[in-house]
């Protein structure tokens, strides 16, 4: 029995996920040198094996994912809504804190943390799509996109907002792509993003003017602060990256001889894009962005030949919201962005955070399942009138 024949759907995304997990694992167990020698008293095969059966788990998750029918999340993507706005609510109030920041929550039982924006981004993209398919006789009315779409990104993105801003943001931005692609009139895209800015502008100056009014203000008005001022001292993080990208230039100082990873706080995740180019050198760095942006244009061509509206909405909202998360933790690592705490997609040492990113690509496979198989019955079809 042939391979193709368990596996179907985009096979360019099952080799992309493929190598980049290849990618992650051998980084990972390099990266989280530092950390095993604080915790695990320098047992580095302890991460090695964890994060390994993490990423099988998560090839399994992906597997079961993308034999479903896509269009059952559509119906499923309301109850998840709906648990979202009580999860990140308990979260914020009892949740577990890293730092100043309540982002995830114990699972019973079992004692794993998830953070619940990612449940509550993923069921607000399939949401979205839902809606867009559902009404789009009505979209020319704005009172309906208000009702049926701001409000439920609006409230979802105001519950991240507080513990986790960059979340909230990609979150949003991801909502207004599809917004587009769905054919959202573009007046209505313009006040919301007009909206977005303004308030966003009136937030930020109370922040500078008055940190303490939140529990992270002075957190995010240090990181603006001390992205602008460039002082190594107090940009600790962004330095020792740019240390790093600078000795893997252009060929890399060779796999596991990293000398940052002692010194990055996060090299095993929300940095271990700069360890990926010091020991591997810039040529493997453009490969990852290359695997990335292969990742988007195949959630393009799923959406420009699929024959549902929502299949294809979710395929190119998905992979997008993948693809700039990893944008923005390569821009970081680059000193390109002030500090977000963003893991890099697939390839960032996580539990559930990879999980929920395998769920995301079954449901892209999924789509592009029913794409293929209707390409090949087409074949047929004209093979046997031919």
């Amino acid at each position: 029995m042939k391979l193709s024949s368990y596996i179907r759907g985009d096979k360019v995304i099952w080799v992309v996920v493929f190598l980049l997990t290849i990618i992650s694992i051998l980084v990972v167990y390099s990266s989280s040198n530092a950390l095993a020698q604080k915790s695990k008293g320098g047992n580095t095969e302890y991460f090695l094996i964890k994060h390994s059966m993490i990423c099988l788990m998560g090839f399994v998750i992906m597997y079961w994912v993308h034999k479903i029918n896509y269009k059952i999340f559509s119906r499923l993507s309301q109850i998840g809504l709906i648990l979202s706005v009580p999860l990140l609510l308990f979260t914020l109030l009892k949740g577990v804190s890293a730092g100043e920041a309540n982002r995830w929550l114990v699972m019973p039982g079992i004692g794993l943390t998830f953070q619940t924006s990612d449940f509550a981004k993923l069921a607000l993209i399939v949401y979205v799509a839902r809606i867009l398919t559902i009404k789009q006789e009505q979209l020319n009315d704005f009172k309906t996109i208000l009702k049926s779409i701001i409000l439920p990104v609006g409230i979802i993105c105001v519950l991240i907002f507080p513990a986790n801003f960059s979340t909230a943001a990609l979150i949003f931005v991801t909502c207004l792509l599809i917004m587009f692609v769905g054919r959202v009139p573009l007046k209505f895209i313009g006040a919301i993003v007009g909206s977005g800015l303004l308030v966003g502008l009136v937030f930020a100056t109370i922040i500078y003017v008055k940190p303490d009014i939140m529990r992270r203000g002075a957190t995010w008005k240090a990181r603006i602060e001390n992205f602008f001022n460039g002082d190594s001292q107090s940009n600790y993080q962004s330095e020792q990256a740019k240390i790093a990208i600078a000795n893997g230039f252009p060929t890399g100082v060779g796999p596991g001889n990293s000398t940052q990873r002692n010194f990055l706080p996060q090299a095993a995740s929300d940095f271990i894009y700069a360890i990926i180019i010091e020991e591997y050198g810039t040529l493997m760095g453009l490969l990852l962005l290359f695997l990335y942006l292969v990742l988007f244009f195949r959630g393009i061509r799923i959406l420009r030949h699929a024959e549902k509206t929502f299949g294809g909405l979710l395929a190119v909202g998905l992979s997008f919201s993948l693809v700039f998360q990893a944008m923005i933790n390569m821009a970081v690592a680059v000193n390109l962005f002030p500090v977000t705490g963003q893991p890099l997609p697939l390839v960032s040492m996580g539990g559930t955070s990879i999980w929920f990113t395998s769920i995301a690509i079954g449901i892209i496979l999924s789509v592009s399942r029913e794409v293929y198989d209707h390409e090949e019955q087409e074949q047929e079809e004209k093979i046997a009138t031919a």
